[in-house]
């Protein structure tokens, strides 16, 4: 159950704006300390807001190692990668819904200090930024969203929920190889899903405990039992004034999670955005490298 809108967010005390950020949320939701990385260039201007990175379904800030280090090579900001609750090495919580997340990033702005940032999300991390600028927006400096769109729903939601129910019936043998193992998870996941690059993807979670178990790292029932929340993002951002920063959509030709018929709608909530379709699929960060990081620079500095 979602909590009520509070009022005047934005009147905070001019002292410890971050903190009463995270004091303003409703009891019901709980922030947790996400797991981050920073990449710093040689000449670091304090004066620009960091760029924060959140990954998709089933990633973590390992995906975003290699980009995130390219961009602060390459521009004189900090860029931050996070691993989103419930993946990677953050902890892990029942709730998976963008309210929550939201939260997260404020906690993480509080803890280092930070008063504006910039975000980059991809998918399900893309959700969270647009909700969290929507929501904080004297929060944010500029927004950079990933192959997610806030108005359809992703065509393979469904897929996603069948993943995650066969990742729940894995059951491993304790006396096996890892190499083995990943064999055999894959062979289980096979059989409900038919792309080997998004199997690949998925068993980057798995882990071998030293007892011998195998293990997601990723909390598998708490996405499962989120998944529903995935189509009634709506709900979440109606009401929300839209968001006149700026904002720039990086989307693949190849992909089914936006609609370029979206587009006209999108504009109604983020007012002052771009869009930029590339040759790529759902990963576009992945098959578009140079491209993505070439749009996120020139976007970053203008």
């Amino acid at each position: 159950m979602f909590c009520n809108r509070i009022k005047n967010l934005a009147i905070v005390q001019r002292l410890y704006p971050i903190k009463n950020h995270v004091a303003a949320y409703c009891s019901g939701t709980q922030a947790i300390d996400m797991s981050y990385d920073v990449f710093e260039g040689k000449n670091l201007d304090p004066n620009l807001s960091p760029l924060v990175i959140m990954h998709g379904l089933f990633g973590s800030k390992q995906n975003w190692r290699g980009t995130g280090r390219a961009l602060a090579s390459k521009m004189n900001r900090k860029v931050i990668t996070v691993d989103a609750r419930n993946h990677g090495n953050s902890p892990h919580t029942d709730d998976h819904g963008s309210i929550g997340m939201a939260a997260d990033i404020v906690q993480l702005m509080h803890r280092l200090k930070i008063q504006k940032i910039s975000v980059l999300g991809h998918s399900m991390g893309g959700r969270t930024m647009m909700y969290f600028a929507l929501k904080y927006p004297e929060l944010v400096d500029k927004g950079i969203i990933a192959d997610i769109s806030p108005i359809s729903i992703p065509g393979d939601i469904s897929m996603m929920s069948k993943i995650l129910m066969a990742m729940k019936n894995i059951n491993l043998p304790q006396d096996v190889p890892i190499p083995v193992g990943r064999q055999l998870a894959s062979e289980e996941l096979n059989k409900v899903v038919p792309s080997k690059d998004t199997i690949d993807f998925v068993l980057l979670n798995l882990r071998k405990a030293d007892d011998g178990k195998y293990y997601w790292i990723h909390n598998v029932n708490a996405l499962y039992n989120n998944m529903e929340g995935f189509t009634k993002y709506g709900e979440n951002i109606k009401g929300l004034a839209p968001f006149k920063g700026p904002i720039m959509f990086i989307c693949g030709k190849n992909s089914p999670y936006v609609d370029p018929n979206d587009w006209p709608h999108i504009q109604k909530i983020f007012p002052n955005s771009e869009i930029h379709w590339l040759d790529a699929g759902h990963l576009v960060h992945f098959d578009q490298p140079a491209k993505f990081i070439e749009l996120t620079i020139d976007f970053l500095n203008k």
